[in-house]
């Protein structure tokens, strides 16, 4: 059985101000792009039996710059639809609605995007886990998509709720790993990043 490998795209200018970012397809900053680039070393030795990005162009240039052959895009990788929140940051929601959580409270339907709620999120979430489920019977399975796409993917895979990805903050630009222990899936690996060069 071989492992998960997950990894968020790099930065972009709405991850970096921390505005909500679902289906609006923002570009990657050039530390983005570091970033992504900064993954290929990590990747180099390993072969993969199945590679998945989101539609999104800033998954699949991630996936690109970090050396990714062969990847297909998987829609149900898309990022959670945000709703009325697309575009805004928590701090701003917080002025109107003090105390909202993503995970509990769930986004209002916006004009273009009509948002989802957790269990929408776990849904999608599972059915990745279905499609990849034959290939890591072959080798390592490689998911490049978002944040809290994947967190709520790593719950699942763990056999938590979907709400329980809040758990797992996710970095832009990491690599994690999904493996085995004893026949149950742990977290192996979180939010890795090549070690930075010495400074001499």
């Amino acid at each position: 059985m071989g492992d998960l490998l997950l990894a968020r795209h790099g930065e972009t200018e709405w991850s970096r101000s921390g505005r909500h970012t679902g289906g609006t397809d923002l570009p990657l900053t050039p530390a983005g792009e570091a970033q992504a680039r900064s993954l290929a070393p990590l990747l180099a030795d390993r072969s993969f039996a199945l590679v998945l990005t989101s539609p999104l162009a800033r998954a699949r240039r991630t996936a690109e710059l970090a050396g990714l052959t062969g990847a297909l895009p998987e829609p149900d990788l898309r990022e959670w639809d945000y709703g009325g929140y697309e575009g805004v940051t928590t701090a701003d929601i917080h002025t109107t609605r003090p105390g909202w959580d993503l995970w509990t409270d769930g986004v209002p339907p916006g004009r273009e995007f009509p948002g989802e709620s957790p269990e929408q999120v776990g849904a999608r979430a599972d059915r990745v886990l279905a499609r990849v489920a034959g290939a890591l019977e072959e080798g390592d399975v490689m998911l490049v998509a978002h944040g809290h796409l994947l967190r709520v993917l790593t719950a699942r895979r763990l056999g938590l709720p979907p709400a329980d990805g809040r758990l797992f903050r996710l970095e832009t630009g990491t690599l994690s790993r999904l493996s085995l222990e004893h026949g149950s899936p742990v977290v192996a690996e979180w939010n890795t990043r090549p070690p930075e060069p010495a400074q001499g």
